[in-house]
């Protein structure tokens, strides 16, 4: 069983930054990949990005690329997103989530543990 705990959300407004933390406890050496989603009311969770926890490469979804990054420090099991110019588009429910299986790390499907979500808003 892999714990995952999510902070570092809040309110910024247009242009500005943030970085979000995800905290990982328990089984964490057999986690693959931790992603990022994001999810508002009334839509599917998005895919935000994913880390591969060996190797440390990232993938983005097309409209963070450039200007979200995420990073990890394995020695504190901890992965950030790191978020600029941030626009209100990207207001929503931010979650973290572990995966520690083969298989597509852009579906949300794919990952059997997840944080409970930070919000993040973007004012105008």
């Amino acid at each position: 069983q892999v714990q995952l705990v999510e902070s570092g959300g809040g309110l910024v407004q247009a242009g500005g930054s943030l970085r979000l933390s995800c905290a990982a406890s328990g089984s964490t050496v057999t986690i693959y990949d931790v992603g990022w989603f994001r999810q508002v009311p009334g839509k599917e969770r998005e895919f935000v990005g994913f880390i591969s926890r060996a190797y440390g490469a990232t993938y983005y979804a097309e409209p963070m690329k450039g200007r979200f990054t995420i990073s990890m420090d394995n020695a504190q099991n901890t992965v950030y997103l790191q978020m600029n110019s941030l626009r209100v588009e990207d207001t929503a429910v931010y979650y973290c989530a572990a995966k520690n299986t083969a298989g597509s790390s852009i579906r949300s499907d794919q990952y059997p543990y997840w944080g409970q979500g930070t919000q993040v808003t973007v004012s105008s």
